[in-house]
């Protein structure tokens, strides 16, 4: 019998092996029925998905658990807002392994077919079912991990668009497209697409939101909105809602702290000290949380007795674990000081700041940039220097205010100058005042300070570098330990430069041989510029140095005595008391020289407070202690209307007129006492910029029509009426470049040398030293032309207040060639006769337009009279070639005549501004034929010379004359194949596809190979020398 069930059950097996291997059939995504569609999301839901949403929900939670916020600024509402600012610290955590999962859950378990009709009339429900794009009723939540994964990855955009896709094709499930939509708004906050953001949650009703996750996720987002917005007093709203209804206690704890902050920022203390408590409190807060909760706290106290909370401060600094956080504990304590008033004790506090920081980065940056404020406002430029040239460095460049404190940084540099120049020779002059006994108590204690803080500085070196070595070794040392209380070292005279002492020595001695001056290069040169004025003349070799303080050394010098060679030693060692007698003036004659260098001081101190920094208060206390001191100065007449200019800008009407009637009665005859005699001064005064820039564009005017009598006039008038104007150097220029068709080289060359010898540091400098530098080597103008108008080519791209001798003695760029680097497309025009901002417009429209998601930087430049607009964010030269085939075929789209297109790799565009480099090098780099092509595209026919009058040949020579005649045939045959010859096609942008996926991006089509032209000339060739 058991024989009999046996073979039953095997003849019955193939059947229903057939039967799984039906219903497996059945089941196929190929297949749209009940059975399969149950099947397939069962299949996903339970396998690939499950595996990619555990490693989702992991990766996340340690991200959000291990991230370091930068406390020193407004936080992020999540850390993954971070990966949109690469300077900031970066959160941990990959997410390519779900990306994986959903794509993997996409391509094999999405069902497309759609199921059969049923017979019969169809209803509007029915009709909707068989128009969907997806019919596995669980794969919405694979296309929402993918979206999700790839915001946490970074990829904004690419997630920005795949929730996008999710709203688009999931119609018939409201809750994931309002889930979709809320995740794309903060998308588009992540990315500062604050407007797009704006129009998606304008559309949100929250009282209409009853599902929790998704009101958490839209008082999120607006609260992440309303925050970039800078709308604080909104943000709290909606964020206070936001951490209520927040997932996870890590995240819920920097809501709060951020809460906290924006407490703060409104002015409302008391709820800022009890969100940063609550933060503190928390139990998921990491020790460094609680620690700067804790600091915050102290920053907006609002008791009237700080001393308990200093005490509780203070008490922070004796535990180990806060060694590393000193200077944030000092800063805390410095800004409790400072919020009273006691500016004494904050700057104490702040100065141990930034001596107990251990660690360069933002943190220490702000105490030296706290304390350097407070130096600064106090007058003290000369402490307030190292502190702004330490700590602006250490600041990302999207600080607040960056570029103002970084100004205020370089004007400092040479500030400080002339305020330790005062301070000096102030204390010099008291000390010469005193007794000898006086001057020695004086002298006596400055060198007790100066061992005493040598002796504690030797001994906390000796004590770190001991610790450190005992901690290598794995020494456990205990406070009541073998630690020692007193150290020795070695008392050999240190390196020049590590001892501060000689340092401040040598600095002296500088100073009083030749005053103060810049690092930097021809520095003995008192008028610096970017050349030589030896270099022009063809017989002159030796170079021009300024020799007003030689200090020539006696090679005959007899042997030194013992007793001379110590008194030299002693005067030269600080720690002597020769070493301080020497330096104080004890002849009418040094004390007259120690009170002009005050003078000089105090003028140069206010005119770089008025001019530089426009401090007026500050730069009038300089020019009235200078009047106070020294009533008789040289600098009063300049004094005196820098005081009146300042006022009158100021609007201070009365002060200013003080100052007028003080140059009227004192130098009446001055040309400022002329000019204001006038009674319509102050109308020339506001016209005198707008008048001499019409002055300019009609000489410019003048110059391209080859009016050259009136290019000269000009320029005569300008000298008559403004010798001061900043565009007196331009009206030179031109006067010198009219000379050039007029043929007088002799006037053309000595006109380049006064303007040089008068603005050495000018835009036009290096063009104008190339042309003398040329015709000292025997190359003569070339007279045969018209004005030269395509001179925006040879304009180089020097910022304001960027000097042109640092970019013109390097040598010849050296530019490179790679079409696969990141590129940039620049367009040139002259600003004088396309208006920019339109043209700006015009492109940001196509970019908008075009793009959905890309984005490009749109950057307008001027460099004189050649404007560029450089749109920016290409990653190689393909997609250049991409981009202006769209660009040509926008029929919105219009190119203004005149304007240049330019595709350049960043690095060589990078190169051209860091040398003041100009176009005129590029072209000559690609090839003259490009250049000729270049001039006849952007310059129109009928107002300039052609390319082949511009840029001619130059004259050859007797002995190449020949050769070059035995080449001409075979040089024409080539260059007639050349331009017959199609240039290449530009490659075709790919298509952007419907559906945003995840897989990995296609390279981009690689650009054409340029050819390499060689120049017919040399780089030195220029059309106005032959």
């Amino acid at each position: 019998m058991m024989k009999r069930v046996r073979q039953f059950f095997l003849m019955l097996l193939p059947l229903l092996a057939l039967a799984a291997l039906a219903g497996l059939s059945a089941c196929s995504p190929r297949k749209n029925t009940a059975a399969s569609r149950n099947y397939q999301a069962f299949i996903t839901r339970y396998n690939i998905y499950y595996n990619g949403d555990e490693h989702y929900k992991e990766t996340l939670r340690e991200m959000e658990k291990t991230y370091e916020d930068d406390y020193s600024q407004r936080i992020f509402m999540h850390p993954v807002e971070a990966k949109a600012k690469p300077k900031s610290p970066q959160p941990s955590g990959n997410f390519d392994r779900s990306i994986e999962k959903a794509q993997k859950a996409i391509q094999l378990r999405s069902i497309k077919k759609r199921p059969k009709k049923k017979s019969g009339r169809q209803t509007a429900e029915q009709k909707a079912w068989l128009k969907r794009s997806e019919y596995n009723p669980f794969l919405h939540n694979a296309w929402m991990m993918m979206a999700r994964s790839q915001y946490y990855n970074g990829d904004f955009a690419g997630a920005a668009a795949t929730f996008h896709y999710i709203a688009k094709n999931f119609t018939w499930l409201p809750k994931t497209v309002d889930e979709a939509r809320l995740w794309q708004a903060r998308c588009y906050c992540a990315l500062d697409w604050l407007f797009e953001a704006e129009d998606i949650l304008r559309k949100f009703k929250p009282e209409e939101l009853t599902d929790k996750n998704l009101l958490g996720l839209y008082r999120f987002a607006r609260a992440d909105y309303l925050i970039r917005s800078r709308e604080n007093a909104e943000a709290i709203k909606e964020l206070t809602e936001a951490i209520r209804l927040a997932k996870g206690s890590s995240q819920k704890t920097r809501l709060t702290f951020l809460l906290g902050q924006l407490y703060a920022l409104e002015g409302r203390k008391k709820e800022a000290y009890d969100a940063f408590k609550r933060a503190g409190s928390s139990s998921a807060a990491s020790y460094r949380t609680k620690f700067n909760a804790r600091i915050k706290q102290s920053e907006v106290f609002e008791g009237a007795d700080i001393n308990p909370e200093v005490k509780a401060l203070r008490r922070m600094t004796r535990y180990d674990r806060n060694k590393d956080y000193l200077d944030q504990i000092y800063y805390a304590i410095g800004n409790l000081y400072l919020s009273r008033g006691d500016t004494l004790n904050a700057i104490e506090n702040y100065k141990l700041a930034a001596e107990k920081s251990t660690r360069s980065g933002i943190d220490k940056a702000l105490s030296q940039l706290t304390l350097g404020r407070l130096y600064f406002e106090r007058g003290n430029y000369a402490d307030a220097q190292p502190c702004y040239s330490e700590a602006v460095p250490q600041l990302p460049e999207d600080y607040p205010d960056y570029k103002l404190i970084k100004k205020r940084s370089d004007v400092l540099d040479e500030l400080a100058v002339y305020s330790q120049n005062v301070t000096l020779q102030d204390s010099l002059l008291r000390l010469a005042a005193m007794t000898p006994e006086e001057q020695m108590k004086v002298i006596d204690k400055i060198i007790d300070d100066l061992k005493k803080k040598e002796k504690e500085e030797a001994e906390a070196a000796k004590r770190e570098e001991y610790l450190a070595q005992a901690e290598a070794m794995g020494s456990n040392l205990k406070d009541n330990g073998a630690r020692p209380s007193t150290f020795t070292m070695n008392n050999d005279d240190s390196w020049y430069f590590y001892n501060t002492s000689a340092r401040n020595a040598g600095k002296t001695e500088f100073q009083r041989r030749w005053g103060s001056r810049k690092l930097e290069d021809n520095w003995r040169r008192r008028n610096k510029a970017s050349f030589d004025t030896a270099d022009f003349d063809a017989d002159a070799d030796n170079d021009s140095i300024d020799t007003d303080n030689p200090d020539a050394p006696d090679l005959a010098a007899e042997e030194e005595t013992d007793s001379a060679k110590t008194a030299r030693e002693h005067a030269a060692d600080p720690h002597f008391p020769e070493y301080y007698l020497a330096q104080i003036p004890s002849t009418d004659e040094e004390k007259q020289t120690a009170n002009d260098v005050i003078q000089e001081g105090l003028y140069n101190m206010g005119v770089i407070l008025k001019n530089n920094l426009g401090d007026f208060p500050a730069a009038a206390s300089e020019f009235e202690k200078l009047l106070e001191r020294y009533p008789d100065n040289i600098y009063r007449l300049d004094a005196y209307y820098n005081l009146y200019l300042m006022w009158m800008q100021a609007g201070n009407t009365a002060e200013a007129e003080k100052w007028r009637r003080k140059i009227l009665s004192d130098f009446p005859d001055s040309k400022y006492g002329l000019a204001m005699a006038d009674p319509n001064y102050l109308k020339n005064l506001r016209e005198m910029d707008a008048r001499q820039e019409e002055l300019y564009a009609r000489a410019y005017d003048d110059y391209l029509e080859n009016r050259n009598d009136r290019v000269h006039q000009a320029y005569n008038d300008m000298m008559r009426d403004y010798p001061l104007s900043k565009l007196m150097p331009k009206f030179m220029f031109l006067h010198a470049l009219a000379y050039v068709t007029e043929n007088k080289p002799e006037e053309f060359n000595q006109t380049l040398r006064e303007m040089l010898e008068r603005y050495p540091q000018t835009d036009a400098t290096p063009m104008a030293s190339a042309y003398l530098a040329g015709m000292a080597k025997g190359r003569k103008i070339n007279s045969g032309l018209t004005n030269t108008r395509g001179m925006i080519w040879d304009t180089r791209l020097i910022a304001a207040g960027q000097s042109a001798d640092s970019t013109a003695t390097e040598g010849p760029v050296e530019f490179t060639r790679d079409p696969e680097a990141p590129h940039t497309l620049l367009f040139l025009f002259n600003n004088r006769a396309i208006q920019a901002n339109a043209f700006i417009y015009d492109i940001a429209r196509h970019n908008f337009t075009t793009y959905a998601v890309r984005d490009f930087d749109i950057e307008p430049m001027n460099f004189d009279q050649l404007g560029i607009i450089a749109v920016k964010g290409f990653r190689n030269e393909a997609e250049v070639n991409a981009y202006r085939q769209r660009l040509a075929a926008d029929k919105n789209f219009i190119m203004p005549p005149g304007v240049r297109p330019v595709v350049i790799s960043d690095s060589n565009f990078e190169l051209m501004l860091k040398r003041g480099a100009s176009f005129d090098e590029y072209f000559k780099f690609i090839g003259e034929k490009e250049l000729s092509d270049l001039h006849e595209a952007v310059l129109p026919p009928d107002e300039y010379p052609s390319a082949a009058e511009m840029y001619q040949e130059p004259e050859p020579s007797e002995n190449s004359e020949n050769s070059e005649n035995s080449e001409n045939s075979e040089n024409s045959e080539n260059s007639e194949n050349s331009e017959n010859s199609e240039s290449p096609e530009t490659p075709k942008a790919p298509e952007t596809p419907e559906a945003p996926k995840a897989p990995e991006t296609p390279k981009a089509p690689e650009a054409p190979e340029t050819p390499e032209i060689e120049p017919d000339g040399s780089e030195g060739d220029d059309p106005l020398l032959e």
